[in-house]
């Protein structure tokens, strides 16, 4: 496994490699639900997770469900793919920078697909559009999914 790097095996696409901190995001998103941490001394959201506040320096914390709606921040269709693995789906896949409604400084970074287990190239590139309603799709990997306006 020479040059690999965690959370990367050859010909796939790269997985999420948990660390301490983070840990709980993704035990909450297996779970199918989204939620993020905040500070349970002053009550301000984090993201991503870390051990102290950086508003309060307090070293509580806690994690809040959000409702899963969000809108596009900004987004990219990698031309070519950075990675040999993404080759298949290029160039039609995106990767998307998510604002939460429930906090809009807590920006998220993912796939905008048609379904929770859809390919990350399912959705068409020209049905993006900075500002577009999503609403998170819990598969393997969270996920983000075109709402109607």
């Amino acid at each position: 496994m020479s040059g690999e790097k965690p959370g990367e095996m050859p010909g796939e696409l790269l997985t999420p490699v948990p660390d301490e901190d983070g840990a709980p995001f993704w035990e909450y998103a297996a779970r199918g639900e989204l939620r993020v941490q905040a500070c349970a001394a002053c009550g301000e959201l984090r993201f991503p997770p870390r051990p102290c506040c950086p508003h309060c320096q307090s070293f509580d914390s806690e994690w809040r469900r959000m409702s899963g709606r969000g809108r596009i921040w900004s987004y990219v269709i990698p031309h070519p793919p950075l990675l040999p693995a993404y080759a298949a789906h290029a160039p039609g896949y995106n990767v998307a920078v998510i604002e939460l409604v429930d906090a809009p400084h807590i920006r998220l970074v993912g796939n905008v697909v048609t379904a929770p287990d859809a390919p990350i190239d399912s959705v068409d590139p020209a049905r993006l559009r900075i500002g577009a309603p999503v609403r998170v799709a819990f598969g393997d990997l969270p996920r983000w999914v075109l709402e109607r306006s």
